[in-house]
């Protein structure tokens, strides 16, 4: 049977699992069930990152991302934004609720003395403390807003992230709810990007997996940009090697080799989550579908 590949066009972004799975939080939607006692993937330490680092110069990496888990949980971690940012820009995706002031003070001292940028993304399910209590864990609302607050502090525009929980929500409120949010907690042009669903990993069981017809088809591919697809200019870097894509590391057949130059190879996009991944497209870089209140 002929399945839907996508070849790496070139590899733009490089991602770090650098927390592994383990999280301060238990979100009821976390697509690889990141937890406290989560530890089915391990931390990455700052030898590592630097050896991956060294390594994708020559393959023309432009941009570095780095998730968990919760990042700031691994104790390299300002070190390690501190040393990405001589490679090129950085993002930092976070639920923004462990935050040291040091930390964010180094990080803009870093960031001042360097060519590239570094953004945070905060994760953030709802413009309401019961909404996104319901689905982060009770007072997380207030925490997270308080991290929004120390990156603001210290110059830094952060992007909220929002994860669509709910089948039935409006992008449109949603976003403007957001934005009434952060306005009012002196975020004047908040940013905020609005994703979908995974239905994988915790989720399953919060609303529902996928369906057996929610898969990509080879014809579904004919006419499709698949420069909109993560696996087409991406890698994941994990302690058990590199992944094609910060959403499948629990997919087995989604691992690809030890170093990135093991892993330039095309992928079968035959994973249930890569329907997401077709239907919108841009789920994991900055880029569209990110806007600005």
């Amino acid at each position: 049977m002929q399945l839907p590949m996508v070849p790496l066009v070139h590899l733009d972004d490089l991602w770090f699992q650098v927390a592994g799975t383990l999280c301060n939080l238990t979100c009821t939607h976390c697509f690889i069930s990141c937890s406290p006692h989560n530890h089915n993937f391990g931390f990455l330490d700052l030898a590592t990152v630097r050896h991956h680092l060294d390594e994708s110069v020559a393959l023309g990496v432009k941009e570095y991302y780095f998730t968990g888990g919760e990042p700031f949980l691994n104790r390299d971690m300002v070190a390690i934004l501190e040393l990405t940012l001589q490679y090129g820009p950085a993002t930092v995706l976070t639920n923004g609720t462990v935050f040291k002031d040091d930390w964010l003070e180094r990080l803009r001292i870093a960031e001042k003395a360097s060519l590239y940028s570094l953004e945070f993304r905060v994760s953030m399910d709802g413009y309401t403390a019961a909404e996104n209590d319901a689905v982060r864990g009770e007072g997380t609302f207030e925490r997270i807003l308080n991290g929004v607050r120390m990156l603001l502090d210290h110059d830094f525009l952060p992007i909220l992230t929002v994860t669509r929980t709910n089948d039935e929500q409006d992008d449109g409120g949603l976003f403007a709810g957001f934005v009434r949010l952060l306005k009012n907690r002196g975020y004047a042009k908040p940013r905020i990007k609005i994703l979908p669903t995974l239905r994988i990993g915790a989720e399953t069981a919060r609303q529902r997996g996928y369906r057996e017809e929610e898969r990509v088809t080879p014809e579904m591919l004919e006419d499709y940009d698949t420069n909109l697809l993560v696996c087409s200019h991406s890698r994941m870097v994990t302690d058990r090697g590199v992944f094609v894509c910060p959403i499948l590391i629990e997919t087995p057949a989604a691992r690809l080799g030890v170093t990135l130059a093991d892993a330039l190879g095309p992928f079968a996009i035959e994973h249930s989550a890569c329907f997401t991944c077709w239907q919108y497209g841009a789920l994991c870089s900055n880029t569209n579908p990110e806007a600005q209140g």
